[in-house]
C-alpha cells in the first residue's frame, strides 16, 4: 500500500482550523488564542527540527549520537516536569527528582524492550530506540509531573494533619502515607485509563501511524500492545520513584516536616 504524500498546502488547510479555533476563543473571551497560536508555531518548528535531526541520526546510527539525543530528551522532559508543578521543591530538587525518576524507569524499560523483546541489530538502532524512548518519556513525564504536583500540594494543604501525626509518634512515612498513595494514583490513572480504552474508545497513536504507513493491522496491534505495556510499566515505576524521593525530601533528618523546601505557588 502506497503512503499518500502530504504537501505544505495540505498542512496549511489543517492549520486554518487551528486559526479558526483561536479566533473563536478570542470572540468568546476565553483568553487562549495567544497560547494556542504560539503552541501551533512551536509544533511546526519543533517537529520540523526533530525531523531533520532524526534523518541525520538515522543516516549515521552511532551509539554516541543516539545517547546524546536520549540525554537531550531526558533533560527537556525533566524541565517540563519542574515547570508543571504549582508548588515545587526548591534548590533544583524538583528537576533532579523528576529527571532521575524518569531516567531510572524510562531508560531501563526501553532498553529491556529493545534488547530482550524487539531485538534489533544493533540494539540501539535509532528507528526503534528513539521513538520508543520518546513515547516512554512523554507518558512518564506526565505521570511524574502529576504525582509530584499532587504530593506537594497535598503536603501543604494537610500540613497540620501531618504534624499532628508526627507529634503522636508516627514516622514520616506513616504520616504521609495517604498523601503518597493519592499522589501515585493521580500519576498512574491517565495511563491506566488509556490502556483500558485502547481499541474500544480510541486507536492509539503508534498503531494509527503504522496503519497509515501501510503496515498490516495485525502487526500494528502487536506493536501497540507492546508499547502500552512498557509505557504503563515505565510510568508506574517512575511515578512511584518520584513520590518516594519527593516525600522524603519534605522531611529532615529529625523527621520534621519542612515546607520551607517548597516554592511559593505559581
Amino acid at each position: 500500500m502506497q503512503v499518500i504524500e502530504l504537501g505544505w498546502l495540505d498542512l496549511s488547510l489543517a492549520a486554518l482550523l487551528v486559526v479558526a479555533l483561536a479566533g473563536t476563543t478570542y470572540v468568546t473571551r476565553l483568553g487562549l488564542e495567544r497560547d494556542m497560536l504560539i503552541a501551533a508555531v512551536r509544533t511546526v518548528l519543533q517537529l520540523a527540527l526533530i525531523g531533520f535531526v532524526l534523518e541525520t541520526l538515522f543516516a549515521f546510527a552511532a551509539l554516541h549520537w543516539v545517547a546524546l539525543m536520549a540525554l537531550a530528551m531526558l533533560l527537556i522532559a525533566g524541565r517540563e516536569v519542574m515547570a508543571r508543578q504549582k508548588r515545587r521543591l526548591i534548590g533544583g530538587w524538583a528537576f533532579g527528582i523528576g529527571t532521575v525518576s524518569m531516567f531510572v524507569s524510562s531508560f531501563a524499560v526501553t532498553i529491556l524492550a529493545l534488547v530482550v523483546i524487539i531485538g534489533p541489530e544493533p540494539w540501539y538502532t535509532p528507528q526503534y530506540a528513539i521513538p520508543l524512548l520518546g513515547m516512554m518519556l512523554g507518558n512518564t513525564m506526565t505521570g511524574v509531573a502529576l504525582s509530584l504536583d499532587r504530593l506537594t500540594e497535598g503536603a501543604w494543604r494537610q500540613r497540620l494533619v501531618i504534624e499532628g501525626r508526627l507529634m503522636l509518634g508516627q514516622p514520616w512515612s506513616a504520616a504521609m502515607a495517604d498523601i503518597r498513595r493519592d499522589a501515585m494514583r493521580s500519576g498512574m490513572i491517565p495511563t491506566i485509563n488509556a490502556m483500558a480504552a485502547a481499541g474500544v474508545v480510541s486507536l492509539p497513536g503508534m498503531m494509527t501511524g503504522q496503519i497509515l504507513a501501510g503496515s498490516p493491522p495485525a502487526l500494528a496491534v502487536k506493536y501497540q500492545i507492546l508499547v502500552m505495556f512498557i509505557i504503563t510499566a515505565g510510568t508506574g515505576f517512575g511515578t512511584m520513584s518520584a513520590v518516594i524521593f519527593g516525600s522524603r525530601r519534605l522531611f529532615d533528618q529529625r523527621q520534621r516536616l519542612r515546607l520551607d523546601r517548597l516554592s511559593a505557588p505559581r
